[in-house]
């Protein structure tokens, strides 16, 4: 499986700071797994999560194919690569694709590592124990899939 990451997610609090556009929100959300912090901007007209306590599947990969091969052209995606075959995504319902373009470590002592990435302009970022993000580096390119889950 390609995946870097992968947990279940509890929606905290929704536009906590105001909606700065007509179309996105952005979800504040706590993992039930590994104890992650998560932001992330979400195109709720496309994909409406954004209910407090609404819980989803978060997962990170670096492809969508199933045995973990890259795709011929690194940094770019089309439909056409997939020419309908199986993929990660035909098991989620909401799938972004971006760049990881900031790391920042945590202090020796349990600080909590951050993983910031750019899916088009919506950004997310990741906070919470590098042993749980040590895949997640700068300048990779990367998809989040994300599925609701039935309470």
């Amino acid at each position: 499986m390609p995946t870097l990451f992968e947990d279940t997610f509890v929606v905290d609090t929704v536009d906590a700071d105001g909606r700065k556009f007509d179309l996105v929100s952005r979800l504040e959300a706590h993992s039930d797994k590994f104890d992650m912090r998560l932001k992330l901007d979400v195109n709720v007209d496309v994909y409406p999560l954004n209910k407090s306590q609404q819980r989803f599947v978060l997962l990170l990969a670096d492809t969508l194919n199933l045995d973990g091969t890259r795709d011929p052209e690194e940094g770019v995606y089309t439909e056409a690569l997939m020419q309908g075959k199986p993929s990660l995504a035909d098991k989620y319902e909401y799938v972004m694709y971006g760049k990881v373009f900031k790391v920042v470590p945590g202090a020796v002592g349990g600080a909590a590592h951050e993983i910031i990435a750019s899916f088009g302009g919506l950004l997310m970022s990741l906070k919470g124990a590098a042993q749980e993000l040590k895949d997640l580096k700068r300048d990779l390119r990367v998809f989040i899939l994300i599925r609701k889950v039935d309470v």
